[in-house]
Parts: C-alpha cells; sequence; structure tokens
C-alpha cells in the first residue's frame, strides 16, 4: 500500500526528485514518487535527520549509505547518483553549518596534509584496482575496445605528443603521481625529466621505478611542493600537469599560473589537464570531506582568464568528459572485484564510500554535471609550432 509523502520529513524532502519515479520502502511502509512506474525502491533502515538534509543533500544520502541506513533496489549506484544530479538544482547546502568543510587552509602545510590523506593510502591499495601502469587520471579511448591499460597508455602518448617534444628538451610534470608520464617521455623522446609531488607513497614507488629502469641520469622525481621550484633557478622547455589543479586552491591560481610562467622558457609549451565545474562554486561536501579534503575544481573561463593575466596564449582547449566517465567506470568495475580484500582492510564504510566516489564521479562526468579539459598553451607567441593539430 503506498501511502502519503508528509508522514515523515525525509520522505517529505525526497519528494522534489521526482524526475525519475521511484519508491521508498521505510518502516514497513512504502511511498511512490514522481508518476509513473517506479524505476528503482530506495529502502530506509534508519532515518535521516532533517538538520543532516538541510545542511546538504549529498553529504547526508552518502553517509547515510556509507552507514547502510539506505540501500537500493532495482538498480544500481551509477544511475541512482546520476538520476540525482540532473536535479541537483533541488539539493540544499548551508556552507555555514558546514564551516569546516568550506574553509580548508590553501597553505603548504595544511595542502601536503590534504594531499597525503588521498594519495598515501597505499601503492598496495591502489595497485588493487587501477591499471599496471598506475595511472590516476582520466584515460583516453581512441578504439571502443581499448582496455584501461591501454587507454591510459594512449593518454600518455596523446599528453607527450601535444607537448611537441623533441630531443635533449628539459621537461617538467607537476603533481607527477607514480611518474609513469615521464617515463614515457625520457624513454620514446629522449628528453630529461623531472617531477614534483607531495606524496609520499607516490614518491616511493616513482624511485622505484627510475631505478629499475636505470634512468637515474635523465629522470629526477623530488618529494617537493611546486610553489619551492623557482628557489632552484630551473628553467624547462615543456611543463606538464595532470589532474593536480584541484588541489591547488582557488586563492592560488594566480601564484599557479605565475610559478609555472617563472618556470617555462620563452616560447615553451605548457599542458593543463584538469577538471573542470561548470561554475566558481565549491559545493560537493562530501568529496570535500572523505575524499579530496581542500579540494576545488576551476572552471574552464577562470582557467583561460588567468592564464592571459601572465604570458600564456591558450592555442587548443580539448574536453575529454566522456572518456573520464569511462575511465571511472573502469576504475568502479575493477574495484568492486577486490570489496572482500578492501572490506577486510578498511571497513564496510570505507569500501561503500569508495563506490560512491567512483560511481558518483562517473555519473558526473557523464551527465555533464562537470568536465575535464586539456588545455594547451604557449609562453607568449611560437611560430616554430606546427600550424595544423600535428596531434
Amino acid at each position: 500500500m503506498f501511502k502519503e509523502l508528509t508522514d515523515s520529513f525525509l520522505i517529505h524532502y525526497l519528494g522534489r526528485f521526482d524526475r525519475h519515479p521511484f519508491q521508498v520502502q521505510m518502516h514497513g511502509d512504502t511511498y511512490r514518487i514522481g508518476s509513473g512506474e517506479p524505476e528503482c525502491t530506495v529502502v530506509v533502515h534508519r532515518d535521516i535527520p532533517k538538520k543532516d538534509l538541510i545542511a546538504s543533500t549529498s553529504l547526508a544520502l552518502a553517509e547515510a549509505y556509507m552507514r547502510g541506513d539506505i540501500e537500493l533496489k532495482g538498480t544500481d549506484l551509477f544511475t541512482f547518483i546520476a538520476h540525482l544530479l540532473e536535479q541537483a538544482d533541488q539539493f540544499s547546502l548551508n556552507k555555514h553549518m558546514l564551516h569546516d568543510l568550506f574553509s580548508f587552509s590553501e597553505k603548504k602545510k595544511a595542502q601536503a596534509k590534504q594531499v597525503s590523506s588521498h594519495y598515501d593510502l597505499g601503492n598496495d591499495f591502489y595497485s588493487l584496482w587501477l591499471d599496471p601502469t598506475l595511472s590516476y587520471s582520466c584515460a583516453y579511448f581512441k578504439n571502443a575496445d581499448d582496455t584501461l591499460e591501454q587507454a591510459q597508455k594512449n593518454k600518455v602518448d596523446y599528453i607527450l605528443e601535444k607537448l611537441a617534444l623533441k630531443p635533449g628538451m628539459t621537461l617538467l610534470d607537476i603533481g607527477c603521481g607514480w611518474g609513469y608520464l615521464l617515463i614515457e617521455a625520457v624513454r620514446k623522446y629522449g628528453v630529461k625529466g623531472y617531477g614534483c609531488t607531495l606524496s609520499k607513497e607516490q614518491w616511493k614507488k616513482g624511485q622505484e621505478r627510475i631505478a629499475a629502469l636505470g634512468l637515474e641520469d635523465k629522470l629526477t622525481i623530488d618529494l617537493i611542493d611546486y610553489r619551492d621550484l623557482p628557489d632552484q633557478k630551473r628553467k624547462f622547455d615543456r611543463i606538464v600537469s595532470v589532474g593536480m589543479m584541484e588541489h591547488v586552491g582557488r586563492d592560488n591560481y594566480q601564484l599557479y599560473f605565475e610559478t609555472v610562467n617563472a618556470l617555462l622558457k620563452d616560447k615553451g609549451v605548457f599542458l593543463l589537464h584538469s577538471i573542470t565545474g561548470n561554475d566558481e562554486e565549491m559545493s560537493d561536501s562530501f568529496m570535500r570531506k572523505y575524499i579530496f579534503p581542500g579540494g576545488m575544481l576551476p572552471s574552464l573561463r577562470e582557467l583561460v582568464s588567468i592564464a592571459y593575466d601572465h604570458e600564456f596564449r591558450v592555442i587548443d582547449v580539448e574536453s575529454l568528459r566522456r572518456h573520464y566517465a569511462k575511465t571511472l567506470m573502469c576504475w568502479y568495475r575493477n574495484f568492486q572485484k577486490v570489496h572482500d580484500k578492501v572490506r577486510d582492510w578498511k571497513g564496510d564504510s570505507f569500501v561503500r564510500m569508495w563506490d560512491i566516489y567512483l560511481a558518483g564521479c562517473a555519473a558526473a562526468f557523464y551527465i555533464g554535471y562537470i568536465d575535464i579539459h586539456q588545455v594547451l598553451m604557449t609562453k607568449g607567441a611560437n611560430n616554430d609550432l606546427p600550424m595544423t593539430r600535428w596531434y
């Protein structure tokens, strides 16, 4: 028997998300939301407090799912989150109530701790579900049947081609992760590579890879903040940064571009690969609390505008949104296969949290709630590059 939506605040509140019909089972009663045949069922084992829903819809629902207070039947997590995000204008968010989540420090020490909280979960953890290259950024699926590993190799090759590398050039990778991109650049193009990271685990793995390949004289990865690089008086022919801009912080955007500008030689090429928001708002309280403390998405218009505050000239912009949706679904499926191992190590709540993160991000990219762009630019005008998209 279907009951009225006004029996509890949670049921009443969920009534605003009626674009895709579903039903809610709670305390033995069933409630129908939206018109038409319900596409799925949300089972509520424990009510969600009104104050939590008002503070942040996404955080309240995510935490309830993490605790096992709600579960889904008749649908998958990706689809359910996608349907919610299509109605994100109905979300509640009170930043005053969640002040601590939206006031992270953007100073060096604080950001190093924030980065470590995510990337230093351990190389063993990431090795469970990433591909063998340990690439933790958007892959590039040139062919429909590309495996995740092939797509990650495609991505690295694509970036290196865009950089127009030549033997003997110097390449800086800001936020170089486990070092795969730099290793490929050194081996395939004969450049000298330098990378920086704030993750001790990534740095450790990078050193192991460099030593195993005998590249010590051609490639260096340091555990250092990008803001300290100008003190070394280095200059580079090419600079790349993949998936790091999201950790810079809005107050540091100008400083970031100023630093890159100082490190890049005249006519040098800079490729910035970053997730982008459709606006300049900070709204994802779940991600900031559990996944990327201090994380913030720049908008494309911010990146291009600030680039021109310095000496950069944007020569190409490409969206890889659908590629990232597919990448995340590959990660999500891989992660599902190792649920038991991760659960034994970190517990069920952690597993559910990462399910939300991976499936939720896949959904966000798929529906266009967020985007990802590669912005290719030069320092000043460069008339030596090919006139067409050589890559």
